[in-house]
């Protein structure tokens, strides 16, 4: 029991640390860096749990995607963040009072959790001793939970859809392709044959022809 309590609050410990730098940390490419240590820590307080399910989920939606997005995200954009933080004394006070509320709320609820004696009782179906934590978490979400999964990738693919058409811009001077007219085009209005004379050119005033 030594070993795991040793992983347990090494795992913990870092994890706690990295939030911490994610809130402290001025850079913000630095924050995204601690949060992804946090984010591998807490996979592995879920593989010390018996959930590796969940750990490989921790690794590679949030770390491998999401984190990294963020990280690319932030590198790219050339945002001003001096500009960012001259409202920051402005918005102190509601940021300290939603601070407060929160902790509040936390200690209030470390205060009064007590481990429940009959929570291994409740559970409505029984995990299966001979199947690994993996398969045993896939029978019950796509079985008696399958409903609530397909609504949740419906509830996802209407949030990607929205956020597509409120981030699309169309600019006038943009050049963007239009099926309808490709398909219309005839071989006359697709090349034009010209003569051109020995020695001579086309002059400036085809050029516009050309182009079009």
């Amino acid at each position: 029991m030594i070993l795991p309590a040793l992983f347990f609050y090494l795992f913990a410990g870092i994890c706690v640390a990295s939030a911490v730098m994610v809130i402290v940390s001025r850079n913000p490419v630095h924050s995204v860096l601690y949060l992804i240590l946090a984010f591998v820590n807490a996979s592995g307080l879920f593989v010390l749990m018996g959930a590796e399910f969940l750990a490989m989920i921790l690794i590679v939606v949030y770390v491998g995607a999401v984190a990294v997005l963020f990280l690319f995200v932030i590198m790219m954009l050339d945002v001003d963040f001096i500009e960012l933080r001259e409202g920051f004394i402005q918005y102190l006070p509601v940021g300290v009072v939603i601070g407060g509320i929160f902790l509040f709320e936390l200690l209030l609820t470390v205060a009064a959790w007590v481990i429940n004696p009959n929570v291994g009782k409740t559970i409505t179906a029984p995990i299966p001793a001979n199947v690994s934590n993996t398969e045993a978490l896939g029978l019950v979400l796509y079985t008696k939970y399958v409903h609530y999964f397909q609504l949740s990738g419906m509830v996802l693919l209407v949030a990607m859809i929205g956020a597509i058409v409120l981030t699309l811009r169309h600019k006038a001077s943009v050049k963007r392709q239009d099926i309808n007219v490709q398909n219309a085009r005839t071989p006359e209005m697709a090349m034009a044959m010209r003569k051109v004379a020995p020695g001579q050119g086309l002059s400036d005033a085809d050029a516009a022809e050309w182009v079009k």
